[in-house]
């Protein structure tokens, strides 16, 4: 299958699924066969996403397609330029069909946004499909692309691709030179793929990292000795004995209630049993309380959004819970922002440390099952952040630590949805995540299955 056929296959099956589902701001059918036509005869086939289909996240401006960041302050907005992933996605030969949806500036865990539909999980259109890159793994989960690029802040490739059935990569700190989290405050957002397999994810991580004749633009870049990559091989293989370590306690557990709710332990269970099976050491991780973390992560996230280009007159085009970070990260003092990032620097380097036996650590991917459609509280910020901190506990602390995870979905509901846990790294590690899952994936044998929206 070429380029444009391959284009075409997918382009009709978003116009057949995506009414349901809502995993698309945007659809670039005709730039996506111009786009299709010009890879077939001038880009050389060597390139690592050869006419690949994809989309870029609606956090990812891409020059004259519109850009709504999930936003109504952005409405009607096309920007003149491209962002570093898009371009880097572009070198590596791929082909864009539109923008998938996200959440108001993916701040939110879901993607229910006030400027567009809400998007849907394709398992069950009753719940939600996580967020922030929401669109994405539900465009994946549904077969309207094989495959989409993510960004994650504080969770937000995991927490979709766990709640869609996917498999989802957040990568070291540095890793990717087009989103390396390095000019992010606190080093939390990366860019890293979504994907229906461990194999198609490690191809579509090579092929951001790597694009041909694409420079970096920074001087880091995450290089372990033997771990640099290409992960493909590593995902094929699935080679490897490891030691294992299980963590359930979280950073949140001193903020609000944090609770595993039966499907997910049962998951976590799960693959426990089937790491013994398959020989690896698999062994407790000692709880390290850190009660001063959520308020350094909330001043954190609210600093971040505080940046938002909307001025104060506008600020009611913006949804309650981004009025309120924005609002309260307008209101802290450099002195506050440097104490918080004061206090996450510390939390990652204890937090390497308390890893640093293992080769892996696993816990849940989320502590809860996929949250219904309209469950999120829209208009008590408060009770809204709280509520997404008990839904996804075991994700933000990756980033802060800049370590590599990888969710796999690993069991089912009792009505079908599946059910993943997260495989944390050591810096670099990701060979190893990528190994490790390959084998689970193995293991389970759950094959390619598909959900009802098909």
């Amino acid at each position: 299958m070429g380029p444009v056929e391959a284009t075409t296959h997918y382009l009709d099956r978003i116009a057949r699924l995506d009414a349901e589902v809502g995993a698309f701001a945007h659809v670039s059918a005709d730039q996506a066969l111009e786009r299709a036509r010009h890879v077939e005869r001038e880009v050389p086939r060597a390139a690592p996403l050869w006419g690949m289909p994809l989309a870029d996240k609606d956090l990812h401006p891409r020059a004259g397609v519109p850009a709504g960041f999930g936003s109504r302050a952005f409405e009607g907005f096309e920007p003149d330029e491209s962002d570093d992933l898009v371009r880097a996605v572009d070198a590596a030969g791929a082909v864009s069909l539109g923008k998938t949806a996200t959440p108001e500036f993916g701040l939110p865990s879901y993607t229910e946004p006030a400027a567009g539909r809400p998007t849907r999980n394709p398992w069950d259109l009753a719940l939600g499909a996580g967020g922030s890159s929401g669109g994405a793994a539900a465009a994946v989960a549904a077969g309207m692309l094989p495959f989409a690029p993510g960004s994650d802040g504080g969770g937000s490739i995991r927490i979709p691709a766990a709640s869609c059935g996917l498999v989802g990569v957040k990568p070291s700190r540095g890793r990717v030179p087009s989103g390396s989290g390095i000019d992010r405050l606190g080093g939390l957002g990366v860019v890293g793929p979504i994907a229906r397999t461990v194999a198609d994810a490690a191809l579509l991580l090579d092929g951001m990292i790597a694009p041909v004749g694409y420079p970096p633009r920074h001087p880091f870049a995450v290089r372990a000795p033997g771990d640099d990559g290409p992960f493909l091989g590593a995902a094929i293989r699935g080679e490897g004995r490891f030691q294992v370590g299980v963590a359930l306690d979280t950073p949140w557990d001193e903020f609000t209630d944090i609770r595993v709710d039966p499907a997910p332990r049962k998951a976590l269970d799960l693959a426990i049993e089937l790491l013994d099976r398959l020989g690896h050491g698999v062994e407790d991780v000692p709880d390290s309380p850190a009660p001063e973390y959520p308020a350094a992560f909330r001043t954190i996230w609210q600093a971040g959004a505080a940046t938002i280009p909307v001025e104060v007159g506008s600020l009611d085009r913006l949804e309650p819970l981004t009025q309120w970070l924005v609002a309260r990260g307008r209101e802290r003092t450099a002195g506050e922002l440097a104490d918080a990032l004061a206090v996450l620097s510390a939390f990652e380097r204890r937090t390497i440390e308390r890893f640093a036996p293992f080769d892996a650590v696993l816990t849940p991917a989320l502590a809860m099952t996929p949250r219904p459609v309209g469950w999120y509280d829209p208009v008590d910020a408060e009770e809204n952040f709280a509520q997404q901190v008990r839904f996804t506990p075991f994700t933000s602390f990756v980033n802060v630590a800049g370590l590599p995870a990888l969710t796999l979905p690993v069991h089912d509901t009792d009505e079908g949805v599946p059910v993943g846990v997260q495989l944390i790294g050591r810096p670099g590690g990701e060979a190893v995540l990528f190994a490790l899952a390959a084998q689970l994936e193995r293991a389970l044998r759950r094959g390619r299955r598909r959900p009802p929206v098909w």
